[in-house]
């Protein structure tokens, strides 16, 4: 396909429905991100149980603006009332909500708005150029390269994305690969972890099960921290784009930092966020004034948090492998509606990555004058009590997963799933890593043993080719250092030296 079809391509999915559905979904995601309780993994879940009849591509481009929506949105909670909307925003209630409690809301809300803009659309740019060449690689893989690039993911998802012990997040990935073997054997037809239940012969649906594990806890979070809240007033103050680009380089730095974290599988906005606002602390000339209302540190967490963005979003296009919870729903969204990433996208579908650049950026256009017009209804809104707004999220959190297959079995799978949720939070057991393991569960199965297939069940081949080989290595380190083996034999040798 010629670059003329696929600008032809992209033009057709630009027509006045898609910008309608765009502009639809990037409100409802501002919405959701800015009512704590609600994140933007919930809301890409709920939104594609009731996405199940629109046309693919309309469906995926609604999701896409919720996405950006929903990150954007997280920042009006934490400025005005000192909550994250959700957890990519919660370095944002450092020097956002100060700004808003000094008298000047609407300037860290256009603040936040224009540095969220600049993050996005860095992602964007990244996920146009890096995508095609990380597909371009992907296209040298074979089975084992793709099983040892799925246990990567999960295994650096459970290191990085957990707060407690890093074999918490393995633990949690592995239940993951366990939950996707349940079904009919791809390769086999044998049933497994069936216990001969009919309902189970399919497999577990994906939708339903994120859309308990990430709002039924959530909803009993917040209702358990049921609390008064103080919202600042907005001042009609308002911040040019100019004076937010004086603090560039803080801008530049946090959007790589944002676009790399995304690419590492299962990590997420959050993580960004926080590792982006921590290096602009360490490198400013004034850490003394981040935390008390510093525009530097607004920008660098939302510039990070939005980047995240497109970064996720590289891996998904190009290896079928998302870069962050809300990723890894929308990927999902993606196999319910038709569409399959990976290396062969480009062929499937040519002009797909850039009909999503092309709807990221009108979701991006659209945040611009939708976040400042919103503060002020938000307002009202974030002073409704949780124990009004969480049983609503309950009931649609059933009717979300209902709605997909029209079965019963779907809404008791929702707080099946919810009690699971509510159990790894108690015990400090990240989610990313049992996402990433059910997303990435027939990816690492079905490979494994194409391999050992393919090389007459010699283990070899694991190590034999190149990309393999580091892909290994890469999982054997990965393992060792949390394990403490590599600290344990630096210390040694520290001992050692001292005694000589």
């Amino acid at each position: 396909m010629s670059f003329e079809q696929i600008m032809l391509e992209v033009l057709k999915t630009l027509n006045l429905e898609f910008i309608f559905l765009i502009a639809a979904g990037t409100f409802i995601g501002l919405i959701i991100g800015a009512l704590p309780g609600l994140t933007t993994t919930m809301g890409i879940a709920l939104l594609t149980g009731i996405t199940f009849k629109f046309s693919g591509h309309a469906a995926i481009a609604l999701l896409m603006g919720l996405y950006v929506g929903g990150v954007s949105g997280g920042s009006l909670s934490a400025i005005m009332i000192g909550i994250p909307g959700t957890p990519a925003n919660a370095a944002s209630v450092l020097d956002g909500f100060p700004l808003a409690m000094a008298g000047k809301g609407a300037k860290a809300i256009t603040v936040s708005r224009s540095a969220s803009i600049l993050g996005t659309l860095f992602g964007i740019m990244c996920l146009a150029f890096f995508t095609p060449i990380l597909s371009n690689l992907a296209l040298k893989f074979t089975s084992a390269e793709f099983c040892l690039l799925g246990l990567f993911g999960v295994l650096i998802s459970g290191t990085m994305s957990g707060t407690d012990l890093a074999v918490k997040g393995w633990i949690g990935g592995i239940f993951g690969l366990t939950i996707a073997m349940i079904g009919i054997d791809e390769l086999t037809a044998w049933h497994r972890l069936t216990f001969n239940s009919p309902q189970l012969t399919g497999g577990l649906p994906f939708i339903p099960i994120m859309i308990g594990f990430f709002g039924i806890p959530q909803v009993v979070e917040a209702l358990s921290a049921e609390q008064d809240v103080l919202v600042a007033t907005l001042d009609k103050s308002k911040t040019k784009l100019m004076e937010v680009l004086r603090h560039w380089k803080v801008a530049l730095r946090s959007g790589l930092i944002g676009v790399g974290i995304g690419i590492i599988p299962g990590i997420g906005e959050d993580v960004a966020a926080w590792v982006s606002y921590g290096v602009a602390k360490k490198a400013s000339k004034h850490p003394e004034e981040y935390g008390k209302g510093s525009i530097e540190g607004l920008v660098a967490a939302e510039t990070a948090d939005n980047s995240c963005i497109g970064g996720a979003i590289i891996p998904l296009l190009s290896l079928g492998i998302p870069g962050s919870p809300p990723a890894a729903v929308l990927l999902g969204a993606f196999l319910i509606h038709g569409v399959r990433p990976g290396p062969m996208l480009n062929f499937e579908f040519p002009a797909f990555l850039y009909q999503s650049v092309a709807w990221l950026l009108v979701a991006t256009l659209f945040m611009r004058f939708m976040a400042l017009g919103l503060a002020r209804p938000m307002q009202k809104i974030l002073t409704i009590k949780n124990a009004i707004l969480m049983p609503i999220v309950a009931v649609l959190c059933a009717i979300g997963a209902f709605s997909l297959d029209i079965r019963y079995i779907d809404i008791v799978l929702v707080f099946l799933s919810g009690a699971l949720g509510i159990l790894f939070r108690k015990g400090k057991y990240p989610p990313a890593p049992l996402v990433l393991g059910i997303i990435l569960g027939p990816l690492v199965d079905t490979n494994f043993r194409r391999a050992l297939k393919a090389s007459g069940g010699n283990f070899s081949i694991f190590i034999t080719r190149p990309i393999a080989l580091v892909l290994f290595i890469s999982i054997i380190v990965l393992i060792l250092g949390q394990l403490g083996v590599f600290a344990a034999i630096k210390s040694k040798f520290r001992r050692i030296k001292q005694t000589t």
